[in-house]
This record gives structure tokens, C-alpha cells and sequence, in this order.
């Protein structure tokens, strides 16, 4: 995820048959004499390993696999991991760490096995180079985590709802309505006016993740942390930008002002509640689950306004403390793979960060029948190779926290935008300084 992105920023539901990540426990039970060792794959949402969990226990009948999540809710994730490492027990066998987190993780690389250690090193050539580097610590001496997915950018849309509003349905004419944010606005507009007893979009906080990491990609590499780890919300105009396009669209009343990962945002898409949503890779998966089957042939995918952009990707680490290290090692070089990754694409839509997997016709040629046979391997794979990522510092996910928090109270009417700025830098520095 991815999915991810933040993957507050992915599915708030996985199979039902998943266990809660909140369970007691440690990874790896103790297998009974003669049976299978037990790997625990601690995941936040929908990552789309079921199938190959299925296929991975065919070929090695001596594992049994099990996962634990918390659906997309990284506020939920990250802490109940970090009290696990902390401890020394609890830990999946094999867990995912979004990239927002991952700093934070590698400043205590003790806690997890050197992947480089056990063979990695021959893999580096499966991953973009940006995406292996991000795994390594800054002595380049231990690789943490493999690299699962990246988030390239688009823009999905009801075409119900446009044809309601009187706009084009069509894919490429939907892309020329907004080349540029302040299109994106305009169109809104019209939308808008339309009366469809729809919103825009979504909410505030989805548009100006996306925003934000677009601006900064295409700039300085950077949002809220340079890459000296100096918190720069206030100095940063690539976060400005982004808070002003964003305060723009809200001025405009075009949110429906739901939740992110919310149960009302799960029951606004359920009931067509709003038009678009800013829509990197993994959320293809999120929306199809959040919308359910009665909405397929509804959703189709845009470019997004602006130029391009990436949100989220995640890695698969392995913690010291599991007592399957060796297994959990292979598991993970498996789900990784550009065969794991292109059966995670095919499953949920988490676009691979391996360059074979995104060669590889069943990504480029590849179409996704819940969004109107949309051409989600030209659309999303075709520019994976030239994404640039964002730097996350070391207080990334509290920050990122803080600053949404704030979006969030001019989305609801309680603040201004600048008393809202004022709270979002000062809740910063605050979240920072922890």
C-alpha cells in the first residue's frame, strides 16, 4: 500500500477472516512436533497477499501463514508495532512499514534482521534504485526492508455522477477538464452547480496529501522534513502551496467533508456521496472494497491535475525477535518478487516497485473491470520508473498527523485557514519535538 499510501491511506476493511492486528501474541508460534512452522505477516490495509499466501503454502507445505491488520489506519499500526519492537515480543514475523515510517524504524536498526545479511544484496536490481536506497541505513551497512509497492497518481471518478452533472464520462476528456488544480477547481464548480446531490470529492485531507507530495517531488525532494531531518512545515513553500491550492478547493465548498477512513467515508462511497478522489495505485483496491460490487462500471480513472506525482509504497521487514528468521526471510523475498508483485497488483492494485514486474504485460496491458476496464497498467505503470519520491523524516507519520488535523478543522467549518495554518506548524513542531 500502500498501499499503503499514508495508507491511512488504504482499505479501513480486510478479509474478514484476518486476525486484528490489536490481537495479543507473538510472531511465529512454536510449531507441534512433525507440523508446519507458523509465519505472522503483520499488514495495514488491503496489500493483496491472499492468493499468494495460498500459492507460497502449496510449495512449502511446512509453513502456515497467518495475518494480522488494522485495516488502512496507520495511527493504529505504528504505535501497537513500535510497542512490540520495543518490547521484544509480539512482532509479526514478517511486518510492513509505510514509508512514512520508515525513518523512524531504521534509527533503531537493531531491531530488525540485515536482509543483506541472508542474500538480499543479489536482489537490489528488483527494486527501483530509490526504493532499495530508501531500505538501507545511512551507513549503507544493513538493508531493513524489502520494497513492495510505489503510489503513481491519478484522479478516479463516478462517471455516473458526471453524466448527472452534465461533464464528459469519457476518460481522456475527463483528463483535459483539469490540467492544472485550479481547473480541477473550476470543474468542481460546474459540478457543483449542477445540483446532483453529490460533493466534489471526498475530502480536504486526501486532496492535499496529494498536493503536497506532487508540489514537493516536483521541487525539492521534500515536504515536512529536508533531508538534513530539520522540520521545515513553515519554511517549505512546496507545504504552503499545497495548503493554499487546498484552502482554494474548500473555499469553493466542493468536500464532502468525510473522514478519511472514516464509516461515513465508507458510506459515502457506498451511496455515491461524492465524485472524485485523489487515487495513487492502491486505492483502486480501497474504493472497489469501500464501494462494493454495485458500483462496478461506475468508477473510471483520470490523470490527476498537476504533473504526476507518488503516494506510498511499503516495505516487508523482518524483526529480530521472530524465532522463524530464516523462513520469515524467504517469505518476504516471495511476496516481494516480481511475481509477488504483480499477483498483489492483480488482487488489490498496489503498483510494483519492480522494474520487471512493471516490464511484464500482465501490468502494462492490463485493465481493471471494476473501473469501466479503465487501462490501469498504462495509467499508472507507464511513469513509474520516473517517479520521485518524497523524503520522510524522522517524525513524518505524527506530523503528517498534525498538519491533516488542521486541514481537517477549516474542512469542517472550525477554523479559518489561517488560524488553522497557525495550529497546523505550532502542532508540529509540538509532534516533532516528542
Amino acid at each position: 500500500m500502500g498501499v499503503f499510501p499514508r495508507r491511512r491511506l488504504a482499505a479501513v476493511a480486510l478479509v474478514a477472516a484476518t486476525a486484528l492486528l490489536t490481537t495479543a501474541g507473538c510472531g511465529g508460534d512454536e510449531p507441534a512436533e512433525g507440523g508446519p512452522v507458523t509465519l505472522t505477516v503483520d499488514v495495514f490495509g488491503q496489500m493483496g497477499y491472499q492468493e499468494l499466501y495460498q500459492e507460497y503454502m502449496a510449495a512449502h507445505p511446512d509453513v502456515k501463514i497467518v495475518e494480522r491488520g488494522t485495516g488502512g489506519n496507520l495511527d493504529e499500526y505504528s504505535p501497537k508495532l513500535t510497542q512490540w519492537l520495543a518490547a521484544g515480543k509480539g512482532a509479526g514475523d514478517v511486518v510492513a512499514i509505510e514509508e512514512g515510517l520508515l525513518v523512524e524504524y531504521k534509527a533503531n536498526p537493531q531491531n530488525f534482521v540485515n536482509l543483506l545479511d541472508h542474500g538480499a544484496a543479489e536482489l537490489k536490481g528488483n527494486f527501483l534504485d530509490w526504493k532499495w536506497n530508501q531500505a538501507l541505513t545511512a551507513d549503507g551497512k544493513q538493508l531493513i526492508g524489502l520494497g513492495t509497492d510505489v503510489g503513481g497518481m491519478a484522479m478516479c471518478y463516478r462517471s455516473d455522477l458526471f453524466a448527472k452533472a452534465g461533464l464528459p464520462t469519457q476518460r481522456d476528456e475527463v483528463s483535459k477538464l483539469w490540467p492544472t488544480w485550479q481547473d480541477y477547481i473550476a470543474t468542481g464548480e460546474k459540478f457543483k452547480a449542477a445540483n446532483t446531490g453529490a460533493a466534489f470529492l471526498d475530502s480536504a485531507t486526501n486532496i492535499f496529501n496529494t498536493i503536497v507530495l506532487q508540489t514537493a517531488g516536483n521541487a525539492q525532494g521534500y515536504h515536512y522534513y529536508d533531508t538534513a531531518n530539520n522540520l521545515v512545515v513553515d519554511s517549505n513553500p512546496a507545504v504552503r502551496q499545497a495548503w493554499d491550492t487546498t484552502m482554494d478547493i474548500l473555499d469553493s465548498g466542493l468536500s464532502g467533508k468525510y473522514g478519511s477512513w472514516s464509516e461515513e467515508w465508507v458510506s459515502a462511497f457506498k451511496q455515491a456521496k461524492f465524485a472524485t478522489i485523489a487515487c495513487p495505485a492502491w486505492m483502486t483496491g480501497v474504493i472497489e472494497g469501500n464501494a462494493g460490487p454495485a458500483a462496478k462500471g461506475k468508477w473510471d480513472i483520470a490523470q490527476v491535475p498537476g504533473n504526476g506525482g507518488n503516494w506510498g509504497g511499503s516495505f516487508l521487514a523482518v524483526p529480530k525477535q521472530s524465532k522463524h528468521q530464516a523462513e520469515a526471510i524467504e517469505l518476504a523475498k516471495f511476496l516481494t518478487s516480481a511475481k509477488g508483485q504483480i499477483g498483489a497488483f492483480k488482487a488489490k492494485g498496489p503498483l510494483p516497485s519492480n522494474p520487471q514486474a512493471l516490464d511484464d504485460p500482465a501490468i502494462v496491458d492490463s485493465k481493471n473491470a471494476y473501473f469501466s476496464d479503465a487501462p490501469v497498467g498504462k495509467i499508472f505503470a507507464a511513469g513509474a520508473k520516473s517517479l520521485k519520491p518524497v523524503y520522510m523524516g524522522p517524525k513524518n507519520q505524527a506530523v503528517r498527523t498534525e498538519v491533516e488535523n488542521a486541514v481537517r478543522t477549516v474542512d469542517l467549518g472550525q477554523r479559518s485557514p489561517e488560524q488553522a495554518w497557525t495550529d497546523a506548524v505550532n502542532n508540529a513542531k509540538k509532534a516533532a519535538a516528542k
